[in-house]
């Protein structure tokens, strides 16, 4: 996505003309305090991803000013909504159990809750996945994309297992995607996010999120002794301290250094 249209889908214009530009009248919005970003948190954005978009806006108005497109910069005038970081949820064994329990019976679905939970990949990553990503039965590859790099993630014996059920019942297909559809279509995010949250549902799950998988496979491992530079890497965390933080959610002291992965 191009810049402009980064501002378009945060300010929420209709007309691509309407781009604040020298001699063109700045939109109204950012003379009324930030109208539009009021909009977003009014359609139910989280205040985090308001201001994200509202990075957005911003650097786009500083490269105008850069290049001398634009009078004045109104975003200034505009602060970032305040928010607050909540705790990660972090599923307990007997919910991690009663999800698997409960799409035990579809192999394709039985094979992504395993790979979030054995691997802690993200649900992009997962999106993704190619079958040449399998690499030899036992190890994962999650090909550079943006600024992550390429990672290798070993597969424990439950992700093989359910692999394997998946890969004997995947339609033959040209379409070389790891997970697809009954039509041979890649199977994408909000696939993936629609059905774990009907599975949430059957488990009786409350409050959980796919993403809930990543947090629940990192905190599992820290818990369990495994090496944090290790969990760090394995999960593709840019900083130390951000595998770091989730020590805050784990009430019993980790044993030391465990020499291997904990099987969820």
């Amino acid at each position: 996505m191009t810049s402009r249209e980064r501002v378009l889908k945060a300010i929420r214009f209709e007309k691509p003309d309407r781009i604040p530009i020298k001699n063109c009248a700045l939109p109204a919005a950012f003379y009324k305090h930030g109208q539009a970003l009021v909009d977003l948190l009014n359609k139910k954005y989280t205040t985090k991803s308001v201001a994200r978009k509202l990075n957005s806006v911003k650097t786009y108005f500083r490269y105008l000013i850069a290049f001398q497109n634009l009078e004045g910069n109104p975003s200034e005038s505009v602060s970032h909504p305040k928010y607050t970081l909540t705790p990660p949820r972090i599923l307990t064994k007997m919910e991690y159990r009663s999800l698997r329990d409960a799409c035990r019976n579809d192999p394709r679905m039985y094979a992504i809750v395993e790979l979030f939970l054995q691997t802690g990949i993200r649900i992009s990553e997962l999106a993704r996945l190619t079958l040449e990503d399998i690499m030899g039965g036992n190890k994962l590859r999650i090909e550079a994309y943006e600024s992550h790099e390429t990672r290798i993630i070993p597969l424990n014996k439950p992700a093989k297992t359910a692999l394997d059920i998946w890969l004997e019942a995947r339609p033959r297909v040209t379409n070389n995607s790891l997970f697809i559809t009954k039509t041979g279509k890649q199977f994408q995010v909000r696939n993936i996010r629609t059905a774990l949250d009907r599975y949430f549902r059957i488990a009786d799950i409350k409050g959980a999120t796919v993403n809930d998988l990543r947090h629940t496979f990192i905190a599992h491992q820290l818990k369990a002794g495994t090496p944090m530079t290790l969990v760090s890497k394995l999960a593709g965390h840019k900083r130390l301290s951000t595998t770091e933080k989730y020590l805050e959610f784990i009430k019993e002291s980790p044993p030391i250094n465990a020499t291997h992965l904990e099987e969820l």
